[in-house]
């Protein structure tokens, strides 16, 4: 039992490191690498920088980091999933995160993930299948004073309703036909 895992995760890894030979990016976060001197205590730091690189941290991805800083892929796992600024799976073209804060919240702020999830078929973590949009929650963006807050691509939008959030997902689809 036990060396059969051992075996899995070999293969993984190896693959990890196979697939990283061909693409330049692996290069470039192993330089990066080298530059911070594979330091365990920069994990944080080579994380934002594969995520730059690759716009998402994948399995293979994670493999890589942890092999070539000598840590546990449980930790660079952990630390990856504990993060919210880190995304294990693709991000879609456009980001819709809606402030589900105390503020927020009293003010509608369910009502409009209500209105978004209807109108994208999706729910929070998750990107609609023609990978246009990515539907998030953040506990709170710190922006109480213009709730319901909700942030389009890196915009924090105020005062927010379940109209003008729909709105803004069927600009977004039609500037991309």
């Amino acid at each position: 039992m036990i060396a059969t895992v051992a075996r899995k995760k070999q293969g993984r890894l190896s693959a990890a490191l196979d697939h990283a030979s061909g693409d330049k990016r692996f290069k470039i976060l192993e330089a990066h690498m080298k530059k911070l001197q594979f330091r365990q205590d920069a994990l944080i730091e080579m994380l934002h920088k594969a995520q730059e690189l690759f716009g998402c941290l994948e399995d293979d991805l994670l493999l890589f980091v942890a092999s070539k800083l000598k840590l546990p892929p449980s930790r660079v796992y952990g630390v990856a999933t504990f993060y919210h600024f880190f995304t294990l799976k693709p991000q879609g073209r456009h980001t819709c995160v809606v402030c589900m804060g105390t503020a927020c919240y009293v003010k509608g702020a369910d009502k409009i993930l209500a209105a978004i999830e209807e109108q994208t078929k999706i729910k929070p973590g998750e990107t609609t299948p023609d990978n246009q949009v990515s539907l998030l929650t953040a506990r709170c963006i710190g922006a109480c004073g213009i709730a319901p807050a909700v942030v389009y691509d890196s915009v924090v939008t105020p005062r927010q309703t379940a109209g003008a959030a729909v709105d803004q997902i069927r600009k977004w689809g039609q500037h991309d036909s």
